[in-house]
């Protein structure tokens, strides 16, 4: 307790009294986690809540989920338990159910006002995902696998025990003679990580050397990162309608590791993306538009980008947009991922949110052609929400567009355009990557 109380004082600070989650799987390194933090928060006079997730791909999966909330009850312990629902893929099963945790956990937490979410990844896991990274042929981000804490919109990630081994875990269940249930996926060869982990086990690789080394990739990310923000501060204007403009002339004079940064940044904003683009991918496009000048457009992780005039406009391209959404007043929702929106309004639904299009800038133009010389440029009017009815476009608020119908039979009432704000799952100033003062507190 003394040992994971020093791990955790590099994870605040925390609120009075905290309420956190952790998730707990039922094997030794997330129910030692739950244990642990469940212990330290009491001490502060605050809880936990432990977040199992049934994702239904095995018949015992519901039992051991049960089990799990049997085991930590006596340490007083609250237990939820998340399903996941609905049909299940034939391939990547594991990457699929993966996001469905996050997802649903960062829901819960988001639900029950909890700012904290302690996942269980240990040296072991941080060593594995090194190998992975490196084998994928990532550049210094991957190589830094993991951070202690990730900040998203709705709670704080936090990995208390990347540099902690995970026999120092069991080690830590024996002695207070707790049980821990061995999911047999652990031990299949049929999954990337679980080849890796016998490699390494047959090759003598050591999971404290690997993950030191991602500990040093960390720390140059850090000072990248420190580097692209400045660019992006120098070099950027983004819109509150989705787009952002960058000057080329300081992409072109930064290091390419940094312009390469601040680009792939920029293109995981715009296109509304967990991660940035493919490395491979982020420097075909670096080349040939920033460096050799061989092309002046191109898409790249949902985006279009457009170079004229000594400037590159990233936009959202049109592919995969949202398909059409009934909307009711009072409504709230993430539109594309990108734009936060609650609708006003009163009365009944019968007008529905989609992308503008072509058709429909046509449509609004025709009445409005001082719109021609507004500040969203064409290339990224067609990806605007925008809310139609059954006489065509309603309203574009990104455009100042609104249909006025006073009177006569298209007079109507139903939702209407409240508040939206741009605010995709990743920022251009990015959310910083975090490092542990001490990588090696514990030689355990």
């Amino acid at each position: 307790d003394q040992a994971f109380e020093k791990l955790m004082a590099d994870m605040g600070p925390f609120e009075a009294r905290p309420h956190l989650a952790v998730a707990v799987s039922g094997g030794a390194d997330s129910l030692c986690l739950a244990l642990l933090m469940g212990r330290w928060a009491q001490h502060l006079g605050g809880r936990v809540t432990a977040l199992t997730v049934d994702h239904g791909l095995r018949d015992q999966s519901r039992d051991e989920a049960r089990q799990v909330g049997r085991w930590l009850q006596p340490q007083g312990i609250d237990h939820q338990i998340l399903d996941w629902q609905g049909p299940k893929p034939q391939t990547g099963v594991q990457a699929a159910a993966r996001a469905a945790r996050y997802r649903l956990m960062q829901a819960w937490c988001r639900k029950h006002g909890v700012l904290h979410l302690g996942l269980a990844h240990t040296q072991d896991d941080q060593a594995e995902t090194f190998l992975l990274r490196l084998g994928s042929g990532s550049g210094a981000d991957g190589l830094a696998a993991m951070s202690a804490v990730r900040e998203t919109s709705d709670v704080r990630l936090l990995r208390p025990l990347l540099d902690v081994p995970k026999a120092a875990l069991q080690a830590t269940l024996r002695a207070q003679g707790q049980e821990w249930i061995e999911d047999p996926s652990n031990r299949d060869p049929a999954f990337a990580r679980v080849r890796v982990r016998q490699a390494m086990g047959e090759g003598g690789l050591e999971a404290r050397g690997l993950a030191h080394s991602a500990y040093r990739f960390g720390r140059a990310r850090q000072a990248l990162e420190a580097a692209a923000s400045e660019l992006l501060a120098r070099s950027l204007r983004a819109h509150p309608a989705g787009f952002a403009v960058l000057l080329y002339t300081p992409l072109e004079a930064a290091a390419d590791e940094i312009s390469l940064r601040a680009l792939a940044r920029v293109v995981a904003a715009i296109g509304g993306r967990d991660y940035g683009p493919r490395l491979d991918r982020l420097e075909r496009l670096h080349q040939d538009v920033l460096m050799n000048r061989t092309k002046t457009a191109a898409t790249l992780g949902g985006c279009r980008i457009l170079m004229n005039d000594g400037k590159l406009l990233v936009c959202r391209e049109t592919r995969g947009l949202p398909a059409p959404l009934d909307v009711i007043p009072g409504e709230r929702l993430i539109w594309d991922r990108r734009f936060k929106i609650r609708f006003g309004g009163v009365g009944a639904a019968g007008r529905r949110l989609m992308p503008l299009g072509e058709q429909g800038w046509a449509e609004i133009v025709g009445c409005r052609p001082d719109l021609r010389h507004g500040p969203v440029p064409g290339p990224a009017r067609p990806s605007l929400p925008a809310l139609f009815d059954q006489f065509g476009v309603y309203s574009v608020p990104h455009l100042g567009f609104r249909r006025e119908m006073d009177t006569g039979p298209k007079a109507s009432q139903g939702p209407n355009f409240e508040k939206i704000r741009f605010s995709p799952p990743n920022s251009f100033s990015s959310t910083g990557f975090f490092l542990r003062n001490e990588p090696d507190i514990l030689s355990l």
